[in-house]
């Protein structure tokens, strides 16, 4: 009885009917109006499952299961009003996504069925979703921590990358955020084009030359190729491919809620990239804004506002100079870590994974050796309960 249902309804006398008859059945919450029930979809969700009245004061039904749609489109609607033209039911399947359509007086034993039949609907819409989501990003870490060796610097800013579209897409509470996700992952991948002295050009901020600037602006178009033939994830393509798009060249500006799932993505990472372009070049979070904020023609505003509250990324830290058997996992590297004959192994700012630890050890116990003691920031909270390496 985890999932939850919310009934609507502006009479309060039916409300009640509904929770004495049902309550140790089901987990209920009631609504007397549409715009009550709104605020609980954004307070409590999420909800299983909305049962509705279709004649209330304010807002009907048609138009609340409508909106209730576009807030929570994985919960399941069921439409229950006392005018029983078809009509009205043609109207209410169309508009508002409508799971079943039941008629007043409804016994409880039928709305029970009703329930049963949503919630086994839910099950099969949520577990599909979860079983893509896990999948898919289950099969991208795989590739990006096989990037990890290959690349560690393209992977370093790639985990960065995915921390700052995260944060932003947390605060806007976006749906389908996993597609966000990945896109930041895989938002570099299309780096391993480019030569290894290229790359420690362009994370350390010099200056690059012509052939080495049309190489790196051709990486999105490069990233989007490598991505586009993946199932599911044709959004996440478009968003690699126009990570560098300027804001400016959409057009008239749109309100987030009506842009498309892959313009977004596309200008969170734009804002996302350079926003770690400044900080890991020794930019505070708050001159990182700014210096986006110079440049409004480039970035949507109102992402880059999201930002204001980003962890510096030493706050709740501790700094530490270890060896290579004392690493642990999510140690976060605060400086490269180069072998004794000068190969970069992990970049400044790499999260430390299995797949990490690993490389460095084989490079500590083989012949060529590590550069030590490495520095590596740890968060406070962690120190006494980091998981020990194997």
């Amino acid at each position: 009885m985890d999932e939850k249902i919310l009934f609507v309804d502006d009479e309060e006398n039916i409300l009640h009917a509904y929770k004495l008859a049902l309550r140790k059945q089901y987990q209920l919450t009631t609504a007397n109006s549409a715009a009550a029930a709104l605020e609980m979809i954004e307070s409590d969700g999420p909800f299983a499952v909305i049962v509705s009245d279709m004649k209330m004061p304010g807002m009907d039904g048609i138009e609340f299961l409508r909106i209730a749609s576009e807030r929570a489109p994985d919960t399941v609607r069921v439409m229950l009003t006392g005018f029983a033209e078809l009509q009205t039911a043609v109207e209410a399947v169309n508009s508002g996504n409508i799971f079943r359509f039941l008629t007043k007086p409804c016994p409880a034993e039928e709305i029970a069925v009703t329930l049963e039949s949503c919630l086994a609907q839910y099950r099969l819409v949520t577990s599909e979703k979860v079983l893509l989501e896990d999948t898919l990003n289950g099969s991208i870490k795989v590739l990006t921590e096989i990037l990890s060796l290959v690349n560690p610097a393209t992977f370093g800013r790639a985990q960065r990358i995915k921390e700052i579209s995260q944060h932003i897409a947390v605060k806007l509470r976006l749906q389908e955020m996993w597609q966000f996700e990945i896109a930041a992952m895989l938002s570099q991948i299309g780096c391993i084009t480019l030569s290894q002295s290229t790359l420690e050009k362009i994370y350390a901020g010099r200056e690059l030359d012509e052939d080495e600037k049309t190489m790196l602006e051709k990486q999105p178009e490069v990233g989007r190729h490598l991505i586009e033939h993946i199932p599911r994830l044709e959004s996440v393509a478009k968003m690699v491919e126009n990570q560098s798009k300027r804001y400016v060249d959409y057009g008239d500006p749109v309100p987030i809620e009506k842009m498309s799932t892959e313009d977004l993505g596309a200008q969170i990472l734009r804002v996302a990239i350079d926003f770690d372009r400044h900080a890991t070049g020794g930019s505070t979070t708050e001159m990182a804004i700014q210096a986006l904020q110079m440049h409004r023609k480039n970035y949507n505003m109102d992402l880059v506002k999201t930002l204001t509250d980003m962890d510096d990324g030493f706050s709740e830290m501790s700094i530490k100079q270890i060896l290579v058997r004392d690493l642990k996992l999510d140690m976060v590297v605060n400086e490269d870590v180069k072998a004794c004959n000068g190969l970069l192994l992990v970049i400044k700012g790499q999260v430390v994974t299995r797949p990490v630890m690993e490389r460095l050890r084989q490079y500590s116990e083989g012949s060529v050796g590590v550069e030590e003691p490495i520095c590596v920031m740890v968060h406070k909270y962690a120190e006494e309960n980091q998981p020990v390496s194997v």
